[in-house]
């Protein structure tokens, strides 16, 4: 959280920067729902409005002039003003936003960064925003004022638009911007004398007059919005699909890489029985889900059956829009990594309770991993022990997701004796989590998650309501599936490289040398070796390969377009694999993580996801896998079993990826005694 007391002393904002802190919609954490194209021209609007103001270019209704090819100081405007100064032929305001509309993402992206950095915005993961609280002290508004600087700029507005003051210039560049854009009647509810007041005060200013009337004139005929003339959407051929190799093998990113490589960004696959599907693959594929996919795509219809199953409706990974926000925003704090670091020393305590039983020379099947986490989770997230019930919670919502989600199985696979038995599960543990969840109880006690949850369903029952219980707090147990599996990918590949092994022991043993580290001491600096290999691990195995998606609003992606009711697969992790992407990418590699390779630092690494429907966890789960992976480096030496596995690995890729039931790992040494 923002400290009010601190004073934030900064130069006036830029125009730019004022028009993303009035488009920013709070209720849910980006822009109102300005279309891409409208708002693209009026960023570039702004730009072209400040460099004006600052005497760089002079424009007027009919023509755009280079006054001054002086660099700004801006990483904004300066690019900009560098292609106008290049510009043989002079052009006019609609040529040169119609020309720079493609570059708005870029300048989005670094006002956004901009006003995080200077404490006006808080970021939240996701890719959503929302107003920082401070106190904020600046020339251009000559004092110190209480509250957002955003809410400032919003009441400026505000004061023009519904009082008789004169407003200033840049005021009045703003409003004329906002108003080509359409977005005031989101933003208030106007009557016809206000909707005068607006017409008035955009003719108050030549520039904000032709800058104004250049955006509404590309808004109205985008000539470059998108191509008249789709491309085919290319359908993969059912041959070459079933004897690929990865297929066989299981390594859905692998496949996907290929089939993106042959078939390029956009294709289909039409199985012989069921309902055909569009895959979106590619770096630039990912990059347009994470910034427009929330415009565009929804979770809702996919996931339905399988909220059906628990008797739930509106869960987290199903909602989107605003209520995906609000709840991702409430129960951010649950599942944030600070959470976990103050309960580290119950992480290590359960983990040694569980190796307690190992024994040198003995075969440990590899769901270990997914039991030990288990038990590290179950009495920190819910505060009860859930060991005897784990492998039915498990095996019931997997049967849940390969029927209802990923479509192989028909649906009486969910109603079978044996599955009827293991649902049975989740009421046992929704018993077990209520009975010592009363307010006697938890007296004393650490927040839980599953006390966050409670007190949201109490607060806010249409939020969260009752039925919506037994998927969320079972939910929270069954993320020891994505985190063991993640857990026995790492374990595997530290056995199997016995150099990396020994290079994470010593850096395990260097943290547990003086007693148990801290959750601070668990920097990149301490384990950078480990935080490189986990980084790598999740690159080569990503659990969840990707997600699936319904098309509420039709949008052409690299030449293609996506009609409405189409249901899409987005192969976030197909660039995993793909050499132009990460070179040799079989090869398991930590330096792609170091300059001047940074090949992460890129839209194709994305094993949590994408946009708004992000791994809320992720920072949790990093923490977690670490500290895991280094205790058991610092306590034991474990070696793959069979030994053949050493050189490939197979997968099973349904409902996610894991390690084959057959892996195992052998005990070869017990390091150090685990304390009592």
């Amino acid at each position: 959280m923002t400290d009010t007391s601190e004073v934030l002393t900064t130069p006036a904002l830029s125009l730019p920067e004022e028009l993303i802190l009035l488009l920013l919609n709070e209720q849910n954490g980006y822009f109102h729902q300005v279309p891409g194209w409208d708002l693209n021209c009026t960023v570039v609007g702004a730009v072209l409005a400040e460099l004006s103001l600052r005497s760089r270019i002079d424009t007027d209704l009919d023509s755009l002039i280079l006054v001054d090819r002086t660099e700004t100081g801006d990483p904004v405007l300066d690019p900009i003003l560098k292609q106008i100064a290049d510009e043989p032929v002079q052009r006019d305001a609609r040529y040169w936003i119609e020309r720079l509309a493609g570059t708005a993402d870029s300048i989005i992206d670094l006002t956004l960064e901009r006003l995080v950095d200077l404490k006006i915005l808080e970021y939240h993961d996701g890719n959503f925003w929302t107003l920082a609280t401070a106190k904020w002290h600046g020339e251009l508004y000559g004092g110190s004022l209480e509250g957002s600087v955003g809410q400032f700029v919003k009441t400026r507005v505000v004061e023009a638009l519904f009082t008789d003051e004169v407003p200033d210039p840049r005021d009045v560049i703003v409003i004329s911007l906002v108003n080509a854009c359409d977005v005031f009647r989101l933003m208030f509810e106007l009557d016809t004398e206000t909707e005068e007041r607006i017409d008035s005060i955009c003719q108050m200013d030549l520039i904000g007059r032709s800058i104004a009337a250049a955006v509404e004139h590309n808004i109205a005929s985008p000539r470059l919005q998108r191509s008249t003339l789709n491309k085919n959407i290319p359908v993969v051929a059912l041959r070459r699909l079933l004897l690929n190799p990865h297929l066989r093998s299981g390594n859905v990113p692998a496949l996907l890489a290929d089939l993106t490589r042959e078939y390029g960004p956009v294709f289909q696959i039409r199985p012989p029985l069921g309902k055909g599907m569009i895959f979106l693959a590619g770096p630039q594929a990912n990059q347009w889900v994470d910034r427009h996919g929330r415009m565009h795509l929804k979770a809702g219809n996919y996931f339905a059956d399988f909220e059906k199953v628990y008797g739930a409706h509106g869960v987290l990974p199903s909602l989107d829009g605003a209520d995906h926000f609000r709840l991702r925003k409430t129960m951010g704090p649950a599942y944030s990594r600070s959470r976990l670091e103050n309960q580290l020393d119950n992480v290590y305590r359960h983990a040694r309770g569980y190796m307690a039983n190992w024994a040198v020379g003995e075969l440990l099947p590899v769901r270990m991993c997914r039991q030990m986490i288990n038990a590290q989770l179950s009495p920190l997230s819910l505060s009860v022990d859930s060991q005897d019930i784990i492998d039915d919670l498990m095996a019931f919502k997997e049967r849940a997701l390969t029927t209802h989600i990923v479509n192989a199985l028909p649906r009486f696979m969910l109603n079978t004796p044996g599955m009827k038995r293991r649902a049975k599960a989740v009421d046992t543990l929704l018993e077990r989590i209520q009975s010592v969840h009363t307010p006697a109880q938890r007296v004393g006690c650490p927040r839980d998650l599953a006390d966050d949850w409670l007190s949201l369903h109490a607060s806010d029952p249409q939020l969260v309501p009752e039925a919506n219980l037994r998927f969320v707090l079972s939910a929270a147990l069954v993320a020891s599936v994505y985190l063991g599996d993640a857990l026995s990918f790492a374990v595997y590949a530290m056995a199997s490289q016995p150099t990396l092994y020994e290079k994470i022991r010593g850096e395990a043993d260097a943290l547990f040398e003086n007693g148990d580290p801290a959750g601070g001491d668990f920097s990149q600096s301490s384990m950078e070796v480990t935080h490189r290999f986990l980084m790598e691990c999740l690159r080569m195995y990503p659990i969840v390969p990707g997600s699936m998606r319904d098309v509420m609003n039709s949008f052409v992606i690299e030449g293609y377009g996506i009609p409405v009711g189409s249901r899409v697969f987005i192969a976030q992790t197909a660039p995993h694999y793909m050499d132009d992407i990460f070179p040799d990418p079989f090869s398991f590699d930590i330096d792609r993580y170091v300059p001047p390779r940074n090949e992460h630092r890129s839209p194709g690494y994305a094993p949590y996801g994408l946009g708004t429907h992000k791994c809320l966890g992720s920072r949790w789960m990093d923490l977690q896998l670490a500290a895991n992976v280094l205790i058991i480096a610092h306590y034991f030496t474990l070696e793959v079993s069979p030994a053949s596995y050493n050189d490939a690995l197979p997968l099973s890729p349904l409902p996610s990826m894991k390690p084959s039931k057959k892996l195992k790992f052998r005990v070869a040494e017990q390091r150090h005694e685990l304390p009592v």
